[in-house]
């Protein structure tokens, strides 16, 4: 058996066009324009009146993606039967030619109305050995010139070509987005990691001198200071933002890892207090909602931060725990209890979030037992 070769100058245009579609789909452009590429220069390299790119779908049939030269109504979202022509070329991976597509037996069963117009047909299978992704089809009209056997083995070359272009694109996006992911992850990390610990600290280094006894600041003075410890506190809760829309790019996604953010407040607690706290958890502390664990974030990061202003505690114990639909948070120390005339906003707040979320805050204080401080709010399943 002879091989004849494909005519120079029709192979060079079938570089050029492969060539092209190539830059364009490793380089990120949208897939339906790539396969409008595709297409467009299927139909140009045969000379068909009409040239569609087709889809297979689980149940063996295929759908037309894209189309050009199409009269209306538009062939796209067209879906040919798993026993057409065009199904088993994208099955079986050859090629097919008939000079009429509405006559010859092995076409003219499964021809949609739509396409009954042509005559000249020629089918290609769109992809790899391994990927099989549909068919390359093109048509000219009736009673025109048959496809020659060089336009065919073009046409089937190109195919290939095209289709292996398209399954390495989609495999460099693949690869992006996972490194996509994984860089988000490691910004959010050091975010939250660093940054929020470190502004988290300032504002209570901050708040400390405020509240000093021995150094009574001007009103001007105290007012600007307390304004700081806002600002501080307002850009860690938008650090914390950003932090949770990072780690969570599918805004749907309904849990936070509250345990993480446990151990960083106890973490920093730490060290402003000078010793570590105890910290217990306990039940599925990783499953909790988001809104739920903002929350109860919020609220250790209050009742640490009194600890840290007010108790003179050597030892403080934080649980954590989730059971029969509830989320039960515990902070207790052993210091001097809440002194008398110290601001209760902190206090006020950690009321306040529980029972916005359906919940209570119980606080007891002694100078001789310290302070503990209960906060439960309902949680789902």
């Amino acid at each position: 058996m002879t091989m004849q070769l494909m005519d120079p100058t029709l192979a060079a245009r079938t570089l050029t066009a492969a060539t092209e579609i190539a830059t364009a789909a490793l380089a990120g452009e949208d897939p339906a324009a790539v396969l409008d590429l595709v297409v467009r220069a299927a139909a140009e390299l045969a000379q068909a009146d009409l040239g569609l790119v087709m889809a297979g779908n689980p149940d063996g049939s295929l759908t037309v993606e894209a189309a050009t030269g199409a009269p209306e109504p538009d062939p796209v979202g067209l879906v040919l039967s798993a026993r057409s022509s065009a199904a088993r070329v994208a099955r079986g991976g050859v090629p097919i030619v008939a000079d009429d597509v509405t006559t010859d037996p092995r076409t003219a069963p499964y021809v949609p109305r739509e396409l009954s117009v042509y005559g000249p047909f020629a089918a290609a299978p769109f992809g790899t050995r391994e990927s099989r992704l549909g068919a390359l089809t093109v048509y000219r009209k009736r009673r025109s010139e048959p496809f020659e056997n060089d336009t065919v083995d073009m046409l089937t070359a190109f195919a290939a070509q095209a289709g292996l272009v398209l399954v390495l694109a989609e495999g460099a996006t693949a690869r992006n987005r996972v490194d996509l992911y994984e860089e988000r992850d490691r910004i959010a990390r050091d975010l939250h990691d660093v940054i929020v610990q470190r502004l988290y600290a300032a504002g209570m280094q901050l708040d400390l001198l405020a509240r000093r006894p021995t150094r009574k600041l001007p009103k001007r003075d105290a007012t600007r200071l307390s304004d700081a410890i806002d600002q501080l506190d307002t850009a860690i809760a938008d650090v914390r933002a950003v932090v949770r829309t990072l780690r969570t790019p599918d805004p749907a996604e309904p849990t936070a890892d509250l345990a993480e953010s446990a151990r960083a407040e106890v973490d920093t607690a730490r060290e402003l207090l000078g010793f570590a706290p105890s910290l217990d958890l306990a039940g599925d502390i990783r499953g909790v909602p988001v809104p739920i664990a903002d929350n109860t974030r919020a609220a250790l990061r209050e009742a640490l931060s009194n600890v840290v202003r007010h108790a003179g505690a050597m030892r403080v114990a934080v649980h954590l725990r989730r059971e029969a639909g509830l989320l039960r948070l515990t902070v207790a120390d052993d210091g001097c209890g809440i002194p008398r005339g110290v601001t209760t906003r902190g206090l006020k707040n950690l009321r306040e979030r529980a029972e916005g979320a359906g919940g209570h805050c119980d606080i007891r204080s002694s100078p001789r037992s310290g302070t503990t401080i209960t906060w439960e709010v309902p949680v789902p399943g």
